[in-house]
């Protein structure tokens, strides 16, 4: 412990120049993992699908057309502000929310969740998750 003490004392800047990143790495965890609270794997997703997920596709309407995971419903990400009009039955049922890469849906999902919705989560990395898995997307318009 003498030579901890005697090392900290000739190296101020070295020792101080840790405990900060030491700070800054714990700061970055806890804030990583306060956002990814409502973020699911594409596996996770799958099972959410099978207990009947709302899915909630906020990309373009191009976009959304040119290819989005079976069952998902199309909604403008303008109308997630308004969403708790539009998806009222939804309110205690599970909802998968994406966007193409992920970080438009954890803003739509946190939008949801201060609407009162209660099993909202998004899709971790989007659709391109999905699709760098290799699983299915369709393009039917129903």
């Amino acid at each position: 412990m003498e030579r901890l003490l005697e090392y900290a004392s000739r190296h101020p800047w070295l020792v101080g120049t840790t405990v900060l990143a030491v700070l800054l790495v714990i700061a970055w965890e806890l804030r990583a993992r306060t956002q990814a609270f409502a973020a699911v794997s594409p596996q996770e997703a799958i099972s959410l699908m099978n207990q009947r997920a709302l899915l909630l596709d906020i990309r373009t309407p191009e976009q959304f057309a040119a290819g989005h995971i079976g069952g998902a419903r199309h909604m403008a990400s303008e109308l997630i502000l308004k969403a708790r009009e539009h998806l009222a039955k939804h309110v205690e049922k599970p909802i998968v929310v994406y966007c193409e890469t992920g970080s438009l849906g954890a803003s739509a999902a946190r939008q949801l969740a201060a609407q009162g919705f209660t099993k909202v989560v998004n899709l971790r990395g989007g659709i391109a998750a999905w699709r760098a898995e290799n699983l299915p997307v369709t393009k039917d318009t129903k």
